[in-house]
């Protein structure tokens, strides 16, 4: 029996199953939703198990209660394929006065909503899992934690051996909970095969509409160069047009780009609005991203070797990769990670902001003294415009590089971190 890998969605869990009647996992596909609710279940209802899907479904629209009967916690894996579930579930919940009834997990919001008549407030609580971070699969060393900088260490300390290959293979593998454990192509394989299955089957799903795979090829591929970027539909249908045969129009660009949010591909960042001294005009509109770098590369065609000959590229999917692990420590803080742009071209690549109000800006860098350079540079620019006297200044101003060996402080206070040394 395969080993499992300690989740910090596990804590996460733990704590709202004591605090909810249910709690809904929800997250990609293969990124480990129903293995760590197995870990807490004690009864099972798998709704896709060939041999009784159908049986199941009969029972969701005659009988759904039957369905929830059995020691609990108990797991409702892919719960969405019977919405009817989810008013019973939130019924239960009512009527038997008790926490940590159910977990349901699901890899995709339900096509068809008519069918669900309450929103589940109160006695349903959501939990985003997202792919492995590099602290979860082990190669991070979690000697920095990112909860810690909060406080503004005067000092920090911590080591890393990877070097630029490894990275390369980390962004190129992803963090996929079966990838993690095994070696060279055949871990590689498993993003690619993640990237078909969304191309060929996943993506129906989402809308119960049939897509042309080549077009959902073409605009996974389009999607991937504009990472990191604050792209508009038009955006992305101008660059299907211009590096493929064929046109796709807007309105199909936003169905297609709609369909893979709900099943988790892609999870677009929010735009982080201080208050400034200035009169900046700041850009309100998300920043594109997959929820694994492995994904990018995959629609691109792309492994180890071609992001080592590419730095331009390998840094814009190295940012993703970044963007992933921050999700998954700052979920645990209790937190959200933003965007921040303004119109004068000042640019910060996350805000790291807790419900408390306090918030630590982070510039995602490949490694090298120049970009750090340049990454200290836009930091300091953007603390400088924040109006003080209306919020609390940054905890903390960080450079997260790629590459590096060590972690540490500078003497101007900017804590320079290699990825894999961070934790949550």
């Amino acid at each position: 029996m395969k080993k499992y890998r300690r989740r910090i969605a596990d804590q996460i869990l733990q704590r709202k199953l004591q605090g909810k009647g249910a709690v809904l996992i929800e997250g990609p596909k293969w990124c480990g939703k129903t293995t760590t609710a197995e870990q807490v279940a004690k009864s099972f209802l798998y709704m896709n198990d060939p041999k009784t899907i159908r049986q199941n479904l009969s029972m969701a629209e005659i009988d759904p209660k039957r369905l929830l009967q059995g020691e609990t916690p108990r797991l409702i894996d892919e719960w969405q394929l019977a919405p009817k579930l989810w008013d019973m579930i939130r019924f239960e919940v009512d009527h038997r006065h008790d926490l940590g009834q159910f977990i349901l997990t699901g890899s995709s919001v339900p096509p068809e909503t008519e069918e669900i008549k309450h929103s589940g407030t109160g006695r349903i609580s959501w939990l985003t899992m997202r792919t492995m971070s590099l602290y979860e699969s082990g190669e991070s060393t979690g000697e920095i934690s990112l909860q810690e900088l909060f406080a503004a260490p005067e000092k920090i300390s911590g080591a890393t051996s990877a070097d630029i290959e490894q990275l390369a293979f980390f962004v190129c593998r992803g963090g996929w909970p079966q990838a993690i454990d095994m070696v060279g192509e055949l871990a590689l394989d498993q993003a690619i095969d993640y990237y078909d299955g969304v191309v060929h089957s996943d993506i129906n799903r989402a809308d119960n509409v049939n897509k042309n795979p080549e077009r959902v090829k073409r605009l996974m591929r389009s999607f991937a160069r504009m990472q990191g970027a604050q792209a508009p539909n038009s955006v992305i249908r101008e660059d299907i047009d211009t590096n493929d045969d064929g046109t796709v129009n807007e309105e199909t660009v936003g169905r297609y780009v709609n369909a893979l949010k709900k099943i988790f591909v892609i999870e677009d960042m929010p735009a982080w609005n201080p208050n400034l001294r200035s009169k900046t005009a700041i850009r309100t509109s998300d920043t594109r991203y997959y929820t694994d770098p492995s994904i990018a590369a995959a629609a691109l065609g792309l492994g180890p070797a071609d992001l080592l000959a590419d730095l331009n590229t390998f840094g814009l999917l190295y940012e993703t990769l970044a963007v992933r692990d921050l999700r998954v420590y700052t979920g645990s803080l209790g937190g959200q990670v933003y965007h921040y742009r303004d119109k004068g071209g000042l640019e910060c690549d996350a805000v790291i902001h807790l419900r408390n109000g306090t918030y630590g800006l982070i510039e995602i860098k490949l490694g090298g003294d120049r970009l750090i350079e340049e990454g200290v540079k836009t930091l300091q620019a953007l603390a400088e415009k924040i109006d003080t006297d209306k919020m609390k200044a940054p905890s903390f101003l960080m450079v997260l590089t790629g590459i590096g060996d060590y972690a540490y402080r500078r003497q101007d206070g900017v804590y320079i971190v290699p990825i894999t040394t961070l934790k949550n």
